[in-house]
């Protein structure tokens, strides 16, 4: 059976810089690779996470998807169809089965226009000029939980709560498949994240949606995903069902990640590791094991051999060396009375 999104060996490349050599083609632009083969399959009705700390390549990977970035190398496959180099004439109608909900809720919707017009556009960019605006800008405002007469308002009127419930609305306008949600808790308090937590969980299974969350916040990942995706400079390095990356991490950066992360029992004790340093520029990727400038368990291997892909009956996959050194201290335990 054919999966919602399959993403295979996927690239995305920049050029850096240019000067006159790069201009009279005497030298070739330098290029980082922000993305550098990725490869995963999301399911219809699934919530996938891609976790990373920033400049790990998530948003990028995600912007790949929803074609507003161009991807160097690889297959993006929808139900199927290549998304990589279709011309926008095909890719246009695919615009409303693939959205992307943005970061910042305020600064991606037009202070000038109303919470009407910003919720509705989506019908005039798709040309359906047939639609009731008024009859849809309801139907969108009580799909997220608005009043009515938010309908009237700017962007600059609401909280950060509700601009991005009105960014939900705005981007499940067409009825998609799929939404991309980059960071949709970002700079919300925490009761408030709770409740656009629960609102993308209702309306998941109200309408099948797949959602793939761009995140660094691991509560989130835990509290809706399906699976997680873990990136390290642009590469995926874990990825697997939610609950086994959380209580079993197979690489040691993901252990670092899930350690930083506020546990919620504080009975437990966890294994802490601390991530030494800043991640390596991709402009000058370390050999081997990429991640093993950082790692405190980093062997001769690591530095010398780059680990491959590593799949498991459990589809708990992995890009580590020596994933045994979990073995024993992968579990939380408790402390005695």
């Amino acid at each position: 059976m054919t999966a919602l999104l399959e993403i295979d060996d996927v690239a995305v490349r920049f050029a850096v810089r240019s000067n006159l050599l790069t201009e009279i083609g005497l030298m070739p632009p330098a290029v980082i690779e922000a993305v550098s083969g990725v490869s995963l399959k999301i399911e219809a009705g699934e919530t996938y996470g891609i976790v990373g700390e920033s400049g790990s390549g998530k948003t990028t990977l995600a912007r790949a998807v929803a074609g507003l970035h161009h991807a160097s190398a690889g297959s993006i496959r929808y139900k199927g169809t290549e998304l990589r180099g279709l011309p926008e004439s095909r890719f246009r109608p695919l615009r409303r089965d693939i959205v992307m909900m943005f970061q910042d809720p305020v600064g991606s919707l037009s202070p000038r226009l109303t919470i009407k017009s910003l919720i509705t556009e989506p019908f005039r960019i798709q040309g359906m000029k047939d639609r009731d605006m008024e009859a849809e800008a309801a139907r969108l405002l009580s799909m997220v939980g608005l009043p009515q007469e938010f309908a009237g308002r700017h962007p600059h009127q609401l909280s950060g709560g509700q601009a991005r419930r009105v960014g939900v609305a705005r981007a499940l306008a067409l009825d998609p498949k799929l939404l991309i949600a980059d960071e949709p808790t970002a700079g919300l308090d925490v009761s408030i994240q709770g409740e656009m937590l629960n609102l993308l969980a209702r309306l998941q299974d109200e309408l099948g949606l797949a959602i793939m969350i761009i995140t660094h916040n691991l509560n989130v990942v835990r509290h809706i995903t399906d699976r997680v995706g873990i990136m390290y400079l642009g590469k995926l390095v874990e990825e697997g069902p939610t609950e086994d990356i959380f209580s079993s991490p197979l690489h040691p950066y993901t252990l670092a990640l899930l350690a930083a992360n506020p546990e919620p029992n504080p009975d437990a004790e966890l294994q802490r590791i601390e991530l030494q340093g800043e991640p390596p520029s991709i402009l000058n990727r370390p050999t081997g094991c990429e991640f093993h400038t950082r790692c405190p368990f980093a062997q001769a291997d690591c530095e010398a051999d780059t680990p491959v892909w590593t799949a498991t009956s459990t589809a708990h996959n992995h890009r580590c060396h020596f994933p045994e050194i979990w073995n024993e201290q992968r579990q939380p335990t408790e402390h005695a009375n």
